[in-house]
């Protein structure tokens, strides 16, 4: 198992410069000094990933910035109950070639990740029907192969295929996985940013705003976190996605339009919309 550690020690040190790079562009920022590291091992091993954590925290940040690192294209996968066995896979169709009518299949996600080396992501996979997953339990596993129902060919994982889900759980829509499918994951928290990573973030993505908006809004964020953390707001309502988005917006408008119309409007609890913009006008004073 050396050569192992070896090849790990190789590429984390080969990924950590590289990971600096990303960082000063549009890098996941990791909120602390080992996650980053220890989710590459995980990868490096071909180990599939799964990413737990709340809305906006940064997960598919987190494995775009993987995708970059590693320089292997990501097909993406976004689960919902509708999910079917040919969103996954690909289908069949009618095509003219030369004068005639031939079927041909036409590679999903799940195939052509597989085939050419690629990441693939499977987002909020706990979205998905039960009985649709187990299709890919075999490309999980060490087998790293599956049969392709619809053309009969066995497919190889190619030596760069890797896969990485995410989760959000105790969300509407969304149900326990199934044990047999969550075992075949190594499972990472992936929490919101805090203290210094959140301000490092608000830095880089808005260079130029105004030092008190930023103040605003990193201030707003904590209390935000402390609220959700207390249970009186739902973790969408410290959503770093839609504060970002909210930043974005207030560089144009009053700010506390801006995070109503980014955040408090997609509350569905009216007592939470309230608590909300009380919040935010405390921190505007």
């Amino acid at each position: 198992m050396s050569f192992i550690n070896e090849d790990i020690k190789k590429r984390q040190k080969q990924s950590h410069e590289e990971y600096d790079k990303l960082i000063g562009q549009t890098g996941y920022i990791a909120p602390d000094d080992y996650l980053w590291q220890d989710i590459l091992s995980a990868i490096v091993l071909r180990k599939p990933v799964l990413l737990k954590g709340p809305t906006g925290a940064g997960k598919t940040k987190l494995a775009e910035s993987i995708s970059a690192l590693f320089k292997q294209p990501m097909q993406s996968i976004n689960c919902s109950v509708d999910l079917d066995a040919e969103a996954l896979l690909g289908f069949k169709t009618l095509v003219q070639r030369d004068g005639q009518s031939v079927i041909e299949f036409v590679e999903g996600p799940v195939v052509t990740a597989m085939k050419k080396g690629h990441f693939l992501y499977i987002d909020e996979i706990n979205m998905a029907k039960a009985e649709t997953l187990p299709i890919l339990h075999s490309a999980l596993d060490h087998r790293r192969m599956m049969t392709n129902p619809f053309t009969g060919e066995v497919i190889e994982a190619h030596p760069d295929f890797g896969v990485i889900s995410a989760i959000n759980e105790g969300y509407i829509g969304t149900a326990p996985m199934n044990e047999a499918l969550k075992n075949r994951f190594i499972a990472y928290p992936i929490p919101y940013l805090t203290g210094q990573q959140l301000a490092e973030l608000w830095d880089r993505e808005f260079p130029d705003a105004e030092k008190r908006l930023k103040t605003f809004m990193l201030n707003l964020a904590e209390d935000l976190m402390k609220q959700v953390e207390n249970g009186l707001l739902s973790e969408e309502a410290a959503s770093i996605r839609s504060l970002l988005d909210a930043t974005a917006l207030a560089q144009y408008m009053d700010p506390l339009r801006a995070v109503r119309y980014a955040i408090a409007e997609k509350l569905d609890d009216e007592s939470e919309r309230e608590l909300f913009m009380d919040l935010a006008n405390t921190w505007k004073k």
